[in-house]
């Protein structure tokens, strides 16, 4: 085997693993679809600017920021559960998988462990990742509600990994904060906002492939 300068790689999973921005956009609207446009055109920028955080920060950002009413944990989660629900009928075609990413991930996976975190909902995302037949190529599969943030955290501390040892790929700035905040290797991926400002950018897995000096076993 070539260098392996890390212990282990942490993927995004939207717009890195799946290509699935654009259909989280139809599931905002759905779900939304009683609250007038202007509002919910606000949301969805504000969906695309962050796309690390979990919905259920951004359907509190709709109530507190946009609409400036508050809002309810029982609320959220409801609005949490109709839009996973939409998600896990839509989101289970294979064709939506980034063959860029998931050819690294099956030719590496038994070299490296591959984890996921991400800011998608936990029980929905492994049960997208078993319908898919992704989920046996990751040590774990974390989700929201808890912080991307604090899920890197999670798999540092659980494996004893020394952060600079870590390598987060994502395509969004919380991505890119969750990793510098933990003090991992951030990457980021399938992005254009993210190239340059001292980010490190691959545009494809074999770009990363070469860099990692990584020979398939």
């Amino acid at each position: 085997m070539g260098l392996q300068p890390y212990k282990c790689i942490i993927f995004d999973f939207d717009g890195v693993i799946l290509d699935s921005m654009s259909i989280r956009d139809k599931g905002f609207k759905e779900v939304l679809s009683n609250f007038d446009d202007d509002s919910v055109d606000r949301l969805l920028k504000y969906h695309r600017k962050n796309a690390g955080l979990s919905r259920y920060n951004k359907f509190r950002y709709f109530y507190e920021n946009i609409l400036n009413k508050p809002v309810t944990e029982e609320m959220i989660n409801d609005l949490a559960e109709r839009f996973s629900k939409i998600m896990k009928e839509i989101l289970t075609d294979e064709k939506l998988l980034i063959q860029d990413s998931i050819l690294f991930i099956k030719k590496y996976y038994q070299q490296i462990p591959m984890y996921i975190a991400s800011g998608s909902d936990q029980k929905e995302l492994r049960y997208l990742c078993e319908k898919l037949g992704i989920d046996k190529y990751f040590v774990e599969i974390y989700g929201s509600p808890t912080s991307k943030q604090d899920l890197i955290k999670k798999i540092i501390e659980k494996n004893k990994f020394d952060a600079d040892e870590v390598l987060m790929i994502g395509d969004a700035h919380n991505d890119r904060e969750a990793a510098q905040a933990n003090g991992v290797i951030f990457y980021g991926y399938n992005n254009e906002e993210l190239r340059g400002n001292d980010v490190l950018y691959v545009d494809s897995f074999k770009e990363l492939e070469n860099m990692l000096e990584l020979k398939s076993s």
